[in-house]
């Protein structure tokens, strides 16, 4: 650490933390509201103080959010992140937050000066950190996906409830005006029945589909890669891996489905009340830098991936649900003119130069499209937009999507139960998380080889793979998550951690 560094500040009380707080403001916040009044202020106990795991990249969004709140009710209490890198730009933003290297040492010196926490860290660690903040009865804001496997997702929702706390996902298209506009529309009968619902993604835009490198770097001296593996099996650092090309990763992220299935795939989720699908198929891509394998690298995502869920709805009639990335996407509707980019039609915001997704619905009457998260919904053909007088039914979440952060806060603020938020864990963000990772099962499954000897007529005896969980369908028991024809496949529904770093129970 360098000398002009601030160092940190461990053991530091509540009491000591507004003390400080308030001499740099220069105003007494030990002082009752009752005694001061005034319009507009917040009393300490009207405060949500928030201890944020993760620094940089998405939760530098998420910190920035909570610390902007249009009631300036939210204080950013304490820092963490293992990496100094990402810490350091928050920690010169906020100097009165102790900052920590691990998560576990400020929850044991810290807990009892914060009430919530905030997560954004790589996928692999977002459930042991998640679980043990809810066991504190900490109120809980955890970045999407929720969790890196299905039982963790399972577990964390349970959590929820027993522990009695607010819960958010990060998942911020969820309280967007869209996802009303949508609900309206669907109530309406505007597009009829939904039979069919096609979700797609330009991700990957990380590496994917290759295999681990033999080259080992030294690490960042800035980074502690053992903080950092968490509860990930021991392995040597690689170059780049971190802060963003973790997500290829399978012992790491969750690839293109995990970075924004439940953004796309929530729409639907939500707006048809989906529980968990009874069949899952499709296939994924064997092309990798260009070179045709035979073989699968199964420590990467593949490159591009087509998937089909199976539901059955509320109403008893089936859905399907399909997911495409990595360039694939559905057939083109014929609504649009031929010169017409439909990524940029049906899903991208105005203004946006590149397409992060899309979700598409098909009714009996009509179709209609949304970006992903819900937002900017519109009928198919686009010429129909122009007359839609459909009377807003259902109060929007002030803010819209930065309406999502400020919406927690408010909501932990007025305790458990008393405050409904857009996507708590129990009902909605845990069984989607299921869902979603459920595509990722699928495709681990898809690459499990079993070695065999064949006798070719020209070159006699030869070794080869045979891929039994490919072309087929699973089915899925998710009240018991359990793939119920291919029991291989349910070695992906939970991992073992690592030595040290515990396991994920209630």
């Amino acid at each position: 650490m360098s000398n002009n560094e601030v160092k940190p500040k461990e053991g530091v009380s509540r009491a000591d933390f507004i003390k400080k707080a308030a001499m740099a403001s220069a105003a007494f916040y030990i002082v009752p509201r009752f005694v001061l009044g005034g319009k507009g202020y917040v009393a300490p106990s009207d405060k949500l103080y928030i201890a944020a795991v993760g620094c940089g990249g998405e939760a530098a969004s998420d910190i920035r959010h909570f610390a902007t709140t249009p009631k300036k009710n939210a204080v950013i209490a304490f820092l963490c992140d293992v990496d100094e890198r990402q810490a350091a730009p928050r920690r010169k933003e906020f100097p009165n937050a102790p900052f920590y290297h691990d998560w576990r040492e400020m929850f044991d010196k810290e807990s009892k000066n914060f009430d919530a926490v905030t997560v954004a860290i790589p996928d692999h660690n977002h459930a042991i950190v998640g679980l043990s903040a809810m066991k504190l009865k900490k109120h809980l804001y955890l970045q999407k996906p929720l969790t890196h496997d299905i039982y963790e997702a399972r577990i964390l929702t349970q959590a929820s409830q027993k522990y009695k706390v607010v819960t958010q996902m990060g998942d911020q298209g969820a309280s967007c005006d869209g996802m009303r506009t949508l609900r309206e529309w669907f109530e309406a009968g505007l597009i009829g029945d939904i039979q069919k619902v096609y979700c797609w993604t330009d991700r990957p835009v990380w590496p994917q589909g290759i295999s681990w490198p033999d080259a080992k770097p030294a690490v960042p001296k800035e980074l502690n890669w053992d903080l950092w593996l968490g509860t990930a099996q021991q392995t040597d650092y690689i170059e780049n891996l971190v802060p963003f090309n973790w997500r290829g990763w399978w012992q790491f992220g969750t690839g293109a489905l995990g970075d924004m299935g439940c953004h796309i795939m929530g729409p639907p989720f939500k707006l048809l009340r989906l529980g968990y699908p009874t069949e899952i198929s499709g296939s994924a891509s064997t092309v990798y830098n260009g070179i045709f394998k035979e073989g699968i690298y199964p420590e990467s995502g593949p490159v591009s991936s087509s998937i089909k869920f199976k539901f059955k709805q509320p109403n008893g009639k089936p859905l399907d649900l399909y997911w495409m990335d990595g360039g694939i996407t559905p057939e083109r509707v014929t609504e649009l003119d031929p010169d017409v980019n439909m990524n940029e039609a049906l899903g991208d915001w105005p203004g946006e130069n590149d397409f992060e997704g899309c979700t598409l619905f098909i009714g009996t009457k009509g179709k209609v499209s949304c970006g992903w998260g819900g937002s900017h919904p519109r009928l198919l053909p686009l010429s129909r937009n122009k007359d839609i007088h459909i009377p807003k039914k259902y109060p929007r979440v002030p803010g819209d999507m930065d309406g999502h952060w400020w919406q927690w806060v408010d909501a932990s603020i007025a305790g458990y139960g008393n405050m409904e938020v857009s996507s708590p864990f129990q009902g909605y963000a845990g069984p989607l998380t299921e869902t979603v990772l459920l595509g990722n099962l699928l495709l681990r499954s898809f690459n499990l080889q079993q070695k065999i000897n064949r006798k070719d007529p020209v070159y006699g005896n030869m070794e080869s793979y045979k891929f039994n969980g490919r072309y087929i369908s699973l089915k899925w028991d998710g009240a018991n998550m359990k793939v119920t024809n291919f029991a291989p496949a349910n070695q992906f529904i939970k991992r073992e951690y690592r030595k040290g770093w515990g396991d994920i129970t209630l």
